[in-house]
């Protein structure tokens, strides 16, 4: 009997320990599994959550959590400063505009460009300060001269995040400044950010590292560049740093190199070294991806535009630019070009700009140059259109 339960307590050990084992090897699955996400493409991102994108073509190399809502800090200001820059293209006001500091823009907390209340400052000067410095005052005198006000402007914002498919953003101020229901997340912001790069101008503030301001003041304004990247980071350009308490270090950082462009976005570092890094390695993984091709030279031939069925009315369409295109390093990619002509013209006339010229790779848009008349050409008349048409049929008839 005692040799019986002996042999039964063996057993019932012998099974515990293999469950053990089994139960070891199932959870030690996940975590593996878990660990594969974090480090794609070999990348091993600290970041809560991070982005890369070849702005180009909007093609995402690298994401973690990249639809993950967190508060973006002062990398709000890429909003700010994409609504200034649109107005500042469209017309609508002028980089000499003269802005006044209102009492409500001098008493922003935060970083600051150390505006004084009644104090005048052109648009450019704000655009400075916030691009540089980060500036809240900058940011709220920016949003009040081009809306009357933040909360107007902060409308304005959340209008234009919804019209880029920014679904998971919510602007309550134009600065980063902590704000209950203020998120975004780094896909949005990459989104904001590649609209913003439409607007290169911007790239020379946001590059810039050091600055003074001294028109009209006693003390000089000295802006230094929150973004350290645009000074150790080769071909870095901007766009824009953040931290508060809550959001911690973020980031959406540009760089260029060799032609081709990219962008990283990085949100909820632990560190600002952490932040850096995570934006470094995105950006050089992205560089090690893809290349700038040359497709168009400025001046070469584009396509033959027949101007009648005959084909003894045409003009040879050339490029009015150089047109370079960004490509996957080793990868086959399929280059079409298609010519869009102004057709209600009667004549066209040498070097005279007559449409524009698309060009897609793997059926994408990925450019576009505007193209021009080799000569003087008229389209054909009613009359010679008739006569056309009626040799035509005597033609047949015989």
């Amino acid at each position: 009997m005692k040799k019986r339960n002996k042999a039964l307590v063996s057993l019932l050990l012998i099974l515990f320990f293999v469950i053990g084992i089994f139960s070891t090897i199932v959870k030690a699955e996940p975590n593996k599994k878990e660990e594969t996400n974090v480090t794609e493409a070999g990348l091993n991102v600290d970041a809560r959550s991070a982005l890369l994108m070849e702005p180009t073509s909007g093609k995402i190399l690298f994401e973690k959590n990249s639809n993950e809502k967190l508060p973006p800090a002062s990398v709000t200001k890429i909003m700010t400063m994409l609504l200034a820059m649109e107005a500042v293209d469209s017309g609508r006001v002028k980089m000499s505009d003269k802005v006044t500091v209102s009492e409500n823009s001098k008493k922003m907390g935060g970083s600051s460009m150390l505006l004084d209340t009644g104090e005048v400052r052109s648009v450019e000067d704000l655009i400075k300060g916030i691009g540089i410095a980060s500036g809240n005052d900058a940011a709220v005198a920016m949003a009040e001269y081009l809306a009357g006000s933040e909360d107007a402007f902060v409308k304005l914002m959340n209008e234009k995040a919804s019209q880029l498919g920014m679904k998971n953003t919510s602007f309550k101020n134009c600065t980063g400044l902590s704000a209950a229901g203020h998120v975004t997340t780094a896909y949005d912001i990459a989104i904001m950010s590649k609209e913003l790069l439409k607007h290169p101008a911007i790239l020379k503030y946001t590059g810039t590292y050091m600055e003074t301001i001294s028109e009209g003041r006693k003390s000089p304004i000295g802006l230094v560049n929150h973004n350290k990247l645009v000074r150790f980071f080769k071909g870095c350009d901007g766009l824009k740093t953040g931290f508060t308490d809550e959001a911690k270090y973020c980031i959406s950082a540009t760089a260029t190199r060799d032609g081709v462009r990219m962008l990283s976005v990085v949100m909820g570092s632990p560190t600002f070294k952490v932040r850096n890094k995570d934006a470094s390695m995105l950006l050089n993984y992205g560089f090690s991806k893809f290349e700038c091709k040359k497709l168009l030279s400025k001046g070469a031939d584009v396509e033959k535009i027949t101007l009648n069925k005959q084909g003894d009315r045409f003009f040879i369409a050339k490029a009015k630019e150089d047109l370079n295109i960004i490509v996957e390093k080793g990868k086959d990619s399929k280059v079409t070009k298609k010519c869009i002509v102004d057709t209600n013209r009667k004549a066209y006339k040498a070097n005279e700009v007559v449409g524009h010229c698309e060009v897609y790779v793997n059926g994408e848009l990925v450019g576009k140059t505007k193209i021009y008349s080799d000569r003087d050409v008229k389209k054909a008349g009613v009359f010679e259109n008739l006569k056309n048409n009626f040799t035509k049929i005597l033609d047949k008839g015989i």
